[in-house]
C-alpha cells in the first residue's frame, strides 16, 4: 500500500487486529475492529511550499493529499473548496496574542472544518456502491450540530446524534434538534461520557453487526486530518505579520483532545510551534496527567461548566495521543484547568483590554496563555484558537460583560425552523433497539 496506512491504537505492533488499512477504510469504519482508534503509520512531511500556497484551498489540498491518497489534485481541491467555504481570520490582541477565529462556518464552531470535509469524503467513497452508512455521534455541544449540518441531505449517509439532557445551551440545543433530512436527534438522560460510552458500545455490539455504522466524533481519524489545516494557515498568517518572529505557542481549548491531536500531527509534519497549551475547564484530567499527578486513563466523571463543549471527563483521544507520543507529551504540551469564575473574569478582562468578545471556551484558551507565560517566562507570541461564536452563549456573555452577546443571523433563523428530538435513557440497549428498528 502506497502512502499512509492506518492501524489501531490497540494493535501498535501491526500484528493482527486492524493494522494497515487505507484512509478510505479507516474513515468509513470510524473505530478499528478491536475498539481502538486509528493511528497513521507515519506522519507525512508538509509540502515544501505550504506557506506560499496563496489560498486556504490550495494549501489544504496539498497538505491532505498524502494522508488520503485519493481523491487528489483538482478533485480534492474542489471538495475542500466546497467544504471549507468560509474565512479563517487572525485577530490581533494586545501583548502579542492573536485569536484564530474558527467559528465562521455554518454552525459557528470549529467543528465545521472536520465535519463538512469528512462528510463529502464519505459520500464520495460511497457513491455508486449501494451502501448507506449510519453516522453515530455523541456531542457535548458543538460537534453534533456541525455533523448534522455537514451531513444533511447527502444521499448515502444518515446521522444519529446523542447529546446530554440539560447540559448544552438553549442555542446549541436548537441547533442540535433542527429538523434536517436524514437526522435522528436523541436527548440522553445522562452526561456526555454516557453518550460517548453508548456510541462506543454500539460499534462493538455483535447484535449490530448487520447495521453499517461509522462515527463523526474526533474518534474518527477523518475528523482530525482537516483540523490540521487551520493550524498551518494561522502560523503562515502570523509569519506574514511578523516575518522575523519566533515560533508561537498555540493555546487549544480542549475537551475530547481531538483538536489538540490535530495540532500535534501538524507539528510532527513540520509546523513550527514552540509549545501547545491544552486549555481545559474544570474537567482537567489531561493537565493533571501532564503534571504527573494522575495515572494514564485514571479518568473521572464529567463536571458541568460554562464552557460546556469541553465538558469531557474521559477524553477519547487520550488513547490516541498516548499511543502516538507517549512520554513526549509533557514536553510538547503544557496544560491548565480553568474554573468558571476565572473564565468569566477572563471574558470581562478581554473585553475591557481589547474590546473583544470571547466565548467561554475561547476565554479558557486566553487564560491558559497568561498562566503559561507566568509559569514559564516564555514570551513567544501566542495563537489562541477561538472555537465557537459568542452568540451561541448569550446568557454567559450577558453575565460576564453586562451586555448582550453579538447577534448571528444564522442562529436567529433557527427560531422559526421546525425541530424534532427523542428522549432516551443512557442505556446502550435502548440505542441498539433504535438502530435495529431504523435499519
Amino acid at each position: 500500500m502506497n502512502g499512509v496506512s492506518y492501524r489501531s491504537s490497540r494493535d501498535p505492533g501491526g500484528g493482527t487486529g486492524s493494522a494497515g488499512v487505507s484512509f478510505r477504510e479507516a474513515l468509513l469504519a470510524g473505530l478499528a475492529g478491536d475498539g481502538g482508534l486509528y493511528l497513521p503509520d507515519r506522519v507525512p512531511s508538509l509540502p515544501a511550499a505550504w506557506r506560499e500556497s496563496g489560498s486556504f484551498t490550495a494549501m489544504a489540498a496539498a497538505v491532505l493529499e498524502p494522508w488520503l491518497q485519493e481523491p487528489a489534485g483538482s478533485e480534492l481541491r474542489e471538495l475542500v473548496a466546497e467544504a471549507i467555504d468560509f474565512p479563517v481570520p487572525l485577530v490581533p490582541l494586545s501583548r502579542e496574542r492573536y485569536v484564530v477565529e474558527l467559528f465562521h462556518g455554518p454552525t459557528l464552531s470549529f467543528k465545521d472544518f472536520g465535519a463538512r470535509t469528512m462528510a463529502r469524503l464519505m459520500d464520495r467513497y460511497l457513491a455508486g456502491s449501494g451502501r448507506t452508512l449510519t453516522i453515530l455521534v455523541a456531542t457535548s455541544g458543538d460537534t453534533g450540530s456541525a455533523v448534522a449540518d455537514g451531513f444533511a441531505g447527502l444521499e448515502n449517509l444518515r446521522v444519529v446524534l446523542l447529546y446530554p439532557m440539560d447540559k448544552v445551551s438553549d442555542v446549541q440545543e436548537r441547533q442540535l434538534t433542527a429538523a434536517r433530512p436524514g437526522l435522528l436527534s436523541l436527548r440522553v438522560r445522562g452526561s456526555f461520557d454516557d453518550c460517548q460510552r453508548m456510541v462506543k458500545a454500539a460499534f462493538v455490539d455483535p447484535l449490530l453487526a448487520g447495521v453499517p455504522l461509522s462515527s463523526a466524533n474526533s474518534i474518527n481519524i477523518g475528523r482530525l486530518l482537516p483540523q490540521q489545516l487551520y493550524y498551518l494557515w494561522a502560523v503562515a498568517e502570523l509569519e506574514r505579520l511578523r516575518p522575523t518572529g519566533d515560533a508561537p505557542v498555540i493555546s487549544v481549548p480542549s475537551g475530547n483532545l481531538g483538536n489538540l491531536t490535530a495540532g500535534l500531527l501538524a507539528a510532527a509534519g513540520g509546523l513550527p510551534v514552540a509549545r501547545f497549551l491544552a486549555a481545559h475547564n474544570a474537567n482537567d484530567y489531561f493537565p493533571r496527567f501532564l503534571g504527573g499527578t494522575v495515572a494514564p486513563f485514571a479518568f473521572r466523571e464529567t463536571a458541568a461548566t460554562l464552557s460546556n463543549a469541553m465538558d469531557v471527563g474521559a477524553p477519547s483521544n487520550f488513547e490516541r495521543l498516548h499511543a502516538l507520543f507517549g512520554a513526549e507529551l509533557s514536553d510538547l504540551v503544557w496544560g491548565a484547568g480553568v474554573d468558571d469564575q476565572t473564565t468569566m473574569r477572563r471574558m470581562e478582562a478581554t473585553f475591557i483590554d481589547d474590546g473583544y468578545i470571547a466565548c467561554p471556551h475561547t476565554a479558557v484558551g486566553l487564560e491558559a496563555v497568561d498562566r503559561y507565560r507566568a509559569a514559564s517566562g516564555d514570551d513567544a507570541p501566542a495563537l489562541i484558537l477561538a472555537t465557537a461564536h459568542p452568540a451561541k452563549f448569550p446568557v454567559v456573555v450577558q453575565s460576564a460583560l453586562g451586555r448582550p452577546a453579538p447577534v448571528s443571523p444564522r442562529l436567529e433563523a433557527l427560531r422559526g425552523r421546525p425541530s424534532h428530538v427523542d428522549e432516551i435513557e443512557a442505556d446502550p440497549g435502548v440505542l441498539r433497539e433504535l438502530l435495529l428498528t431504523a435499519a
